[in-house]
Order: structure tokens, then C-alpha cells, then sequence
């Protein structure tokens, strides 16, 4: 059995715990012990004064000395009918040290006694006073050594300390047994449902069920099982999104080669004769070099992060147009939604423009498309200003509003989509992007009259462990 586990220290614990326990009681024990050895000194005594009173005197003599010996005294006094006799005597080795009176001792008093009889290895001769037994006088007073005292005592302690030790590893024994088998198997149950699950977390079958008695033991397996479930999901949704990243990687290759291709045609249309045409050649261009950028970025999935933006200043209203422009055109097909631009002409920011694009353009498609899914007409609206300490941006509709269960997983991937069939990827890539810039995307309002999205960006990347904190709360 050894000390650093679990049962080696309960016994441990327990064989110092009875050992105290009994030390404890040893001084009181002791104090009891010299109580009773002096009484029955003083009960000899009285037998063998009286013994000699009922002796002829011509016989006292002879018997004087074997009484005194047998009472293990070296005088008796007697005082009966108020008269004071010394009934023994015989001579005294040295003078009287103490005198300790027996009617007058407390609980106390006999403990304090007893310690100082105990440490004091000195043969003293003391004094001990008494009240006869059967009210054979009114007081006896008897002269004794201390060695003889002193001796029984240590016996004494030492019959009780090792009794003491054998109860208390009788004790730590059975203890022992009982905490293994209620306590210390239930734990290692645990302890071996966890070492099983480590070992393969993906196999449902080593998820641990609760039983066991112990109230404490079994809180703790019902949190080992939630656990398991959690992270058993968590690796199969991590398998499953490595897979479908995989995926998207290999399309993304393909699409960017494909859109390489579209981007050498696009550019020929600038020669176009149509004025019209040619004035939407640029922007074509634009749009599938921003689609060849994002399939560069995607076919970096394996990093599960967002590339580190590239900070530049440009003017964010024109960023604005181009974004609603874009969309309009998409949305020509149903016309129901009108997009409305609210942004300082003149207003700068510094950001990665592409990426701000792509959050913008995924804000406002969503709520086109929640728009264009009522069936009604709506509108969506753009607002930006700008603070001593940040930029905001607001994307705001008059859209249906995000359904509760949308609510809870809202920048969640697979899981934030209001729109049946969606993939809530949306809203993720949104967030994250802006959290490349040190900033926040937050929901401010979604009720019947629509939804409402703040974009933060701060002036200064200090502020990006604060809002993040803040985010949080």
C-alpha cells in the first residue's frame, strides 16, 4: 500500500487520527490510574491499621513491619473520635516532598498531578491524605515512595498505547476495505472509461453510463458522459467540415482556372462598339478577379483561418455603390428589393477593401434574399459615420426578422441560416473577416419591421482586446 494513492493515505490518515484520539484519552486514563493506585493504597493501610488494633499488643510488634510492607507504606495515621493516633510507623528514607489530599483534588488538579508525578523520575517520599472506607475514622494519612507510582503509571500507558495501536490498525484495515469497495471501485470505473474514451473518442460505445450509488461519483460520471457526447459530436462535425474543406478545395482550384479563363475574355470587351458594354466591362472584370482572389484564399483552408488583411485607405461610399450596384443586378430578375445609401461622400477608411467588400456583400445579400423570400417588396439600407475611435457601418432591412433558433447559432457555420437551404456561412465569413480588422459584427435589432447589423472597425488595433471583451459579456 503506498502513500500517494488514495487508500494508502485513508489508512494513514486514519491510524494518526486514533492514535490522537487515544492520546487524548491516555491523560485522563493516567490521572484515573494514580487516582485508584493511591486510594488503594490508603484502603491497605486502613486493613492493616485496623488488623494491629485487633492484635494483642505483644504481638504488634512482629506484625508492624510485615503490615507496612504489605500496604507498601512507610506510616499510618488514623484520626478517629477526633483524636489524631499513628497507628504504623517505621522510619522514613527522607523528608516528605508533598502531601496531596484525595478529598480535596478536582478532575483537574488529579490530571496536573498525574503529568508531574509522570515526568518526575525522582524517588520522592509524599504524603497522601484520605477519608477512611466505611467510615472507619474521620481521616487517614499515609508516607510513600513515588517510584512504585511512577512505574505502574508507565505500564500502565504503555498497555494503552499498544492497545491503542492495535485498535487503530484493526481500524485502518477495515476502513481500507470498505472505501476500496465503495469508493476507490467506482472511481477507477471512471478512471477507466476515461483512459478507454482517450484512446478512441470517436467510438460512441466508450461513452461511460452513470451508475453508480454514490451521489458524489455518480455527478461526477454524469458530467464525464456529457462531456464524452460533446466532444464525440464535436470531432464528428470537425470531421465532417475537414471533409467538406477538402472539398472546397479541390472546386476552388478548378473554379479559379475556369474564371482565370473568363477574366482574359472579360478584358477584350473593353474594344466593344456598345458604350454599354464598355462601361460594364470594368466592373466585370472587377467581379471575377474578386472571385479568382477567393478561390486563391479558399485553396489556404487547410489554415482554418482567414488570410491577415491588407490595410489600406480608400473612400467607403465608393466601396458602398459597388456592392449595391452588384446586388441590384442581381436582384433585377424579382425588383421587389430598393437599396438605399446613406454614406459620407467624402468618408475614408482604412481596411482590406476586398474583404470589407465580401462582409458587406454577404450582410446585404442575406437580407435580399430574406426580402425576396416574403414574396413583398422591402428595402435595404447602407449607413456608415465614423467616431475619434472607430468606424461603424450599418446594414439594416425591412425583411421578415432572423427566427429565434437563427438567433442563438448566428455566427455559427451550418448552423446560423434563416433561409431554408442555407448553409449560414453568410454571417461567419462576415464576422470573422471583420475580427481580422480588430473589430466586431453585432446584431442590434431583429423583430417583424426587419433586422438590423453594426459593423465596428477601430482606428486604433489596441481597442481589439477590449472589444473582444466587452463581445463577450
Amino acid at each position: 500500500m503506498r502513500l500517494n494513492t488514495i487508500s494508502g493515505r485513508f489508512a494513514a490518515l486514519t491510524i494518526i487520527f486514533v492514535v490522537l484520539a487515544e492520546i487524548c484519552i491516555l491523560l485522563p486514563s493516567l490521572a484515573s490510574f494514580r487516582l485508584d493506585y493511591l486510594e488503594s493504597r490508603l484502603e491497605r493501610a486502613q486493613i492493616a491499621s485496623l488488623a494491629l488494633l485487633a492484635t494483642d499488643e505483644s504481638l504488634a510488634s512482629d506484625l508492624e513491619s510485615e503490615l507496612l510492607q504489605n500496604a507498601g507504606v512507610f506510616n499510618v495515621v488514623l484520626r478517629r473520635n477526633d483524636i489524631r493516633q499513628l497507628v504504623l510507623s517505621s522510619p522514613i528514607p527522607g523528608p516528605v516532598a508533598a502531601t496531596y489530599d484525595l478529598r480535596e483534588e478536582g478532575v483537574l488538579q488529579t490530571m496536573d498531578d498525574a503529568v508531574r508525578a509522570l515526568l518526575d523520575n525522582r524517588n520522592q517520599v509524599i504524603r497522601v491524605i484520605g477519608s477512611p472506607v466505611n467510615q472507619a475514622g474521620q481521616l487517614i494519612e499515609i508516607t510513600m515512595n513515588t517510584a512504585p507510582l511512577r512505574d505502574g503509571m508507565i505500564e500502565f500507558g504503555m498497555r494503552l498505547l499498544l492497545l491503542s495501536a492495535a485498535f487503530s490498525i484493526m481500524t485502518a484495515l477495515l476502513l481500507n476495505i470498505a472505501v476500496q469497495r465503495l469508493v476507490l471501485v467506482p472511481i477507477r470505473r471512471v478512471i477507466s472509461h476515461m483512459v478507454a474514451y482517450a484512446n478512441e473518442p470517436e467510438d460512441p460505445r466508450h461513452i461511460i453510463t452513470p451508475n453508480a450509488r454514490i451521489d458524489e461519483v455518480r455527478e461526477a460520471e454524469t458530467a464525464l458522459e456529457s462531456m464524452q457526447k460533446t466532444v464525440t459530436s464535436s470531432l464528428k462535425q470537425k470531421e465532417r467540415m475537414a471533409l467538406l474543406g477538402q472539398a472546397v478545395a479541390k472546386i476552388s482550384h478548378d473554379l479559379r482556372n475556369i474564371l482565370t479563363t473568363a477574366q482574359i475574355f472579360a478584358d477584350r470587351l473593353e474594344d466593344s462598339a456598345d458604350p454599354k458594354v464598355r462601361r460594364a466591362a470594368p466592373k466585370l472584370v472587377n467581379s471575377i478577379s474578386r472571385a479568382v482572389t477567393l478561390c486563391e484564399t479558399t485553396l489556404a483552408f487547410g489554415k482554418a483561418e482567414e488570410p491577415p488583411p491588407t490595410m489600406s485607405r480608400f473612400n467607403l461610399a465608393e466601396l458602398g455603390s459597388d456592392v449595391v450596384e452588384a446586388e441590384t443586378l442581381a436582384g433585377e430578375a424579382i425588383g421587389k428589393v430598393d437599396f438605399l445609401t446613406d454614406i459620407p461622400p467624402s468618408m475614408m477608411i482604412r481596411a482590406d477593401r476586398d474583404q470589407l467588400y465580401r462582409v458587406l456583400t454577404n450582410l446585404i445579400r442575406n437580407a435580399r434574399q430574406a426580402i425576396e423570400g416574403t414574396g413583398d417588396t422591402g428595402t435595404v439600407e447602407i449607413g456608415a459615420g465614423e467616431s475619434d475611435s472607430e468606424w461603424w457601418i450599418r446594414v439594416g432591412d425591412t425583411g421578415p426578422g432572423l427566427p429565434e433558433k437563427a438567433k442563438e447559432h448566428l455566427f455559427k457555420p451550418f448552423s446560423g441560416s434563416a433561409r431554408k437551404g442555407g448553409t449560414g456561412l453568410g454571417l461567419t465569413i462576415a464576422a470573422d473577416l471583420v475580427r481580422g480588422h480588430g473589430g466586431l459584427v453585432e446584431l442590434i435589432r431583429s423583430d417583424a419591421d426587419g433586422s438590423e447589423f453594426m459593423i465596428h472597425i477601430p482606428r486604433d488595433v489596441s481597442t481589439v482586446a477590449q472589444r473582444q471583451t466587452t463581445a463577450a459579456r
